[in-house]
């Protein structure tokens, strides 16, 4: 049976698109004071504290069977590393070139489906890519002239949250929401305490310190934030198609640039404006393409039966 209603899905998706930048501006703020490895961690700990009480007060499901348990184990690992890179690339990066740069996903999911999955790409999609690529290319250049390689990571993020999406997507359909991340933020504390418990003083993105009450105000803010957005998230891609939803994610951009602004002072430059509206426009045209090719190829419903004669 379907689960998919579209308007519901927009709807979470739109709830998504507003958290998320929220949680990342907490994340910039934070950067300041700690390291990146207890900055991701802490935000798994409190994605635990929120939703395995949750799940046992609610009576939810959280059981998985093994073929579904892997998906989620690989989904945890690349939320981990994505989250890390993102992150990591918001302590020199402003929030909304940093969330821009990371547009590049849609893009690098299309060259994916090609390149590796043998899907037909025709060339008016191959060139919306070449034309968001270079979309991208205009936010990052001035962005590595002023931080340098750093620059790059929201790159990293994109190529791991295009593997999320597609994990996720493939698994939301036959899990509970709540359950899977509260599952989620156990198996990401198993990997991330022992890392961080026995890493070597010369990673000092895996050092410790303890964070100021201030500090914890925000860190409990952030995983509040980051937990309800990819809740929202994984609750959209149940009840829509990620290529209904696609079109939704693009408002993260002018939402984290007002977060930003408000927050940091920090507006895009001429260059850069030039490349979030580049970079918007392709995607926004391959998917609009995708759809459209998507109907052509839908097979058409079978004719009505003829109507019975008419009693003389």
């Amino acid at each position: 049976m379907s689960h998919d209603r579209p308007l519901l899905g927009i709807t979470l998706m739109l709830g998504f698109c507003l958290l998320a930048p929220v949680a990342d501006s907490l994340a910039k703020l934070l950067g300041s004071e700690m390291a990146v490895g207890q900055l991701v961690a802490l935000r798994f700990a409190f994605q635990v504290l929120i939703l395995v009480p949750l799940v046992a007060l609610l009576g939810l499901p959280w059981r998985m069977p093994w073929h579904i348990l892997h998906l989620v184990a690989l989904r945890t690992v690349l939320h981990i590393f994505g989250i890390g890179c993102m992150f990591l690339a918001l302590t020199y990066l402003p929030l909304a070139d940093a969330i821009a740069i990371a547009f590049v996903m849609p893009f690098i999911m299309l060259l994916l489906g090609w390149l590796v999955l043998g899907e037909e790409v025709g060339w008016r999609r191959l060139s919306a890519c070449a034309v968001g690529f270079v979309g991208t290319l205009l936010v990052v250049q001035p962005a590595f002239e002023d931080v340098g390689w750093p620059a790059l990571l929201p790159l990293m993020v994109a190529l791991t949250f295009a593997l999320f999406m597609l994990v996720t997507r493939r698994i939301a359909a036959v899990t509970d929401p709540v359950g899977m991340q509260a599952v989620s933020g156990v198996m990401a504390l198993c990997v991330l305490g022992p890392a961080l418990a026995f890493a070597p003083h010369s990673l000092p993105e895996l050092g410790w310190t303890a964070p100021s009450p201030r500090a914890w105000t925000l860190i409990a803010a952030m995983g509040v934030a980051g937990t309800a957005a990819h809740l929202l998230m994984t609750w959209s891609l149940r009840y829509a198609p990620a290529s209904t939803l696609a079109p939704m994610q693009y408002l993260e951009i002018p939402v984290a640039t007002l977060v930003g602004w408000v927050i940091f002072a920090d507006l895009p430059g001429p260059l850069a404006s030039l490349g979030i509206a580049i970079t918007v426009a392709a995607g926004l045209y391959i998917i609009l393409r995708e759809r459209a090719i998507a109907q052509a190829t839908r097979p058409a419903p079978p004719a009505a039966p003829p109507a019975p004669p008419a009693a003389e």
